[in-house]
């Protein structure tokens, strides 16, 4: 699996960066994991803009607009732009087809069912081409959800955004890389249940035993080499920053 940051930033696009958003890629099948504000763009470079028609799903950690609202333009894309004769795969919390279009001004019915597919996540494993996908709900204050990403026995995880939660150590279970959000900086004083710090991603990611740790969505505040140094300092293995365009071969 190849993996690409289309966008780091946390909370809101940055100087410097996109929000949350990542390719995965294997096989000529391709995934976007999240899709915030500005990601879009960066997606276009990697894929080209009538690749945008060939993602075979975009899956949805959770429904604030950083996470997922460029769906808006690859909907304008897809539906007046490239074109495409099939609907593309959208798996999100509850209520995502809803919310999607309200974000783009739509009725709910047909909203943007006419290019997406919207499907809740499920509680097992599902396939999207060559990958298998498992997700589990973590502690944020709106549903979100970590997932994992395996094929042929490699596995990437996400965190999405959560404060510390025993599910996401589950599910990066001997992971190949944990991509985890460090929204906070260690030694202020933060709201529960909202985001990790630098240290708390080392200590999930040391947990868990995931054989790489790459810390992801700090905001335009934060010092992502900060975040680094800290998660250093509790995990043993690998640790670097997540910047636009960078990539990892898992």
């Amino acid at each position: 699996m190849r993996l690409t940051v289309l966008g780091c930033s946390g909370s809101m696009p940055g100087p410097d960066s996109p929000a949350s958003g990542y390719l995965i890629e294997a096989d000529g099948a391709r995934i976007v994991v999240d899709l915030g504000n500005g990601a879009l763009g960066p997606l276009q470079r990697h894929v080209g803009t009538e690749g945008l028609a060939d993602v075979d799903a975009v899956v949805l950690s959770h429904l604030h607009p950083d996470h997922c609202m460029d769906l808006c333009g690859l909907y304008v894309a897809l539906r007046y732009g490239v074109g495409i004769d099939r609907r593309i795969p959208v798996y999100g919390p509850e209520g995502s087809a809803k919310r999607m279009a309200a974000a783009y001004g739509r009725e709910p019915e047909p909203g943007l069912t006419g290019v997406f597919d919207f499907a809740t996540h499920p509680d097992g494993a599902f396939d999207v081409g060559p990958f298998t996908l498992r997700v589990v709900r973590v502690a944020h204050p709106v549903p979100a959800y970590a997932i994992r990403v395996e094929r042929d026995g490699k596995a990437v995880v996400y965190s999405g955004d959560t404060g510390p939660a025993a599910a996401l150590v589950e599910l990066a279970r001997d992971a190949d890389l944990l991509l985890c959000e460090a929204a906070f900086d260690d030694g202020d004083e933060h709201p529960p249940d909202i985001h990790l710090t630098g240290r708390q991603a080392g200590e999930h990611a040391a947990a868990a035993g995931a054989q790489r740790l790459v810390v992801t969505h700090v905001p335009p505040w934060g010092d992502p080499h900060r975040a680094v140094t800290a998660a250093r300092a509790v995990y043993d293995g690998p640790v670097e920053a997540a910047v636009p365009d960078a990539t990892w071969e898992v």
